[in-house]
């Protein structure tokens, strides 16, 4: 062993109490930061992120050391935040009144935004209305399903933008206009607040809300990987849903998430899609189509396909058998999910009857094709997704305007 290894070894402890820690190795100088400084990273302005939502314990546990708490001080940060769902700093009671104040100097929040309006069905369906830092809205919906046993399935669909720009043309997101993506703690918020409302845990999170969550990948896996360790909601209980960005499928494989991917497809052609959603023309359907086979090959699940019923459009017994042949052409063992029209204002479209949504199951069915018809709740308000939002915003609400909390008995539907 060198002098000079000996020298840091023996020095140590006693650098430890100056403000900085300077380790000789032979001839080079390595200064480690001070105490001081850590805690000046830990309030710097230009953090990725001030918000503690959304971090994990690990990050909660390194902000804590930073600040020159005790690792265990980031323990129960996680706690309170994931577990007892907090939403102010200045009520975290287990912690010091210090360590309390040091958070909120050094500009961290916990991330909670309130909830501006909220719509009830008769069915139990809840949809909220979240009003964000800068005064925008975004739609979270509570699905309560009770199994015939007891137990409630409690499932959050949840928005990854705030409006979207694909413009889909039955959809009333994105004739509310873009604004922009979600954070992370945004999109996490929304689980939060659907317990809240509902005094229950949520079981599954489908990214079927506001927006295309593939134009916002980082974040939305980001969130999901939240979803799944802080606050414990399994990945197979996890649905992502896109109508298809080019390229990003492959990224999403590349994560091996053991959650569901979701396709809006809406045609069982190009010709027809491209009528129906207007970004189809960047991304054909033999594209998206490959890409969901090497989904399923990269992380062995089955890829789900969401097929929107508009009455004369795309529900005739043809179309479900064009529908099956482009499935069976590309692989099996894929399932669709049949979604009624919900009656959208300012569309054209009109919901299908009963009697053409049996005949296009029965055509799939008779094909081998996995199909399941999506119950629709809370039709009559006339609610589909992106109404709520729309009825109250196409720009920012005016600062300092007061928040609305108000419930009605009207129905929703997602």
């Amino acid at each position: 062993m060198s002098m000079a290894l000996l020298q840091q070894f023996v020095t140590a402890p006693l650098a430890r109490a100056t403000r900085f820690r300077t380790l000789t190795v032979a001839s080079s100088t390595v200064t480690l930061p001070s105490l001081k400084e850590k805690k000046k990273k830990a309030t710097n302005a230009d953090s990725p992120s001030q918000v503690l939502l959304g971090m994990s314990e690990q990050q909660l546990q390194q902000l804590a050391v930073d600040l020159g708490q005790e690792r265990y001080r980031g323990k129960q940060l996680h706690h309170l935040l994931y577990k007892r769902k907090v939403k102010e700093i200045e009520d975290f009671s287990q912690l010091p009144l210090a360590f309390r104040n040091e958070l909120q100097e050094a500009g961290w929040r916990v991330g909670r935004s309130p909830v501006y309006n909220t719509v009830t069905a008769t069915d139990g369906t809840i949809k909220l209305l979240i009003k964000l830092e800068d005064n925008r809205l975004v739609e979270t919906v509570g699905i309560p399903v009770e199994d015939g046993k007891g137990s409630v399935r409690l499932t959050a669909c949840v928005s990854s933008q705030v409006g979207c720009p694909l413009r889909c043309s039955f959809c009333a997101t994105g004739k509310g206009g873009f604004a922009r993506n979600l954070k992370r703690h945004e999109i996490v918020e929304q689980v939060l607040a659907i317990e809240d409302i509902f005094k229950h845990r949520v079981t599954n999170v489908v990214f079927m809300g506001m927006g295309e969550p593939m134009l916002n990948l980082k974040e939305v896996l980001e969130a999901h990987r939240c979803l799944n360790k802080d606050i414990q909601i399994g990945q197979r209980m996890i649905t992502i849903s896109t109508v298809g960005v080019p390229n990003t499928i492959k990224k999403l494989a590349s994560h091996k998430l053991q959650s569901t991917l979701a396709i809006s497809l809406h045609a069982p052609n190009q010709k027809l899609r491209e009528s129906i959603v207007p970004s189809a023309k960047s991304y054909p359907l033999e594209a998206i189509m490959k890409d969901c086979k090497d989904y399923f090959l990269e992380t062995s699940r089955r890829v789900s396909f969401e097929y929107t019923l508009l009455a004369g459009v795309n529900d005739t017994v043809e179309h479900a058998v064009e529908l099956a042949e482009l499935l069976h052409k590309w692989g099996r063992g894929y399932h669709v999910n049949l979604i009624p029209f919900n009656p959208v204002e300012g569309s054209d479209y009109q919901r299908p009857y009963k009697k053409s949504v049996l005949a296009f199951v029965a055509a799939l069915e008779s094909r081998k094709v996995t199909v399941s018809v999506r119950q629709t709740r809370g039709l009559d308000a006339s609610a589909a997704c992106g109404q709520l939002r729309n009825q109250f915003q196409k720009s920012p609400l005016l600062f300092g305007a007061e928040d609305q909390q108000s419930k009605s008995e009207v129905a929703v539907a997602c």
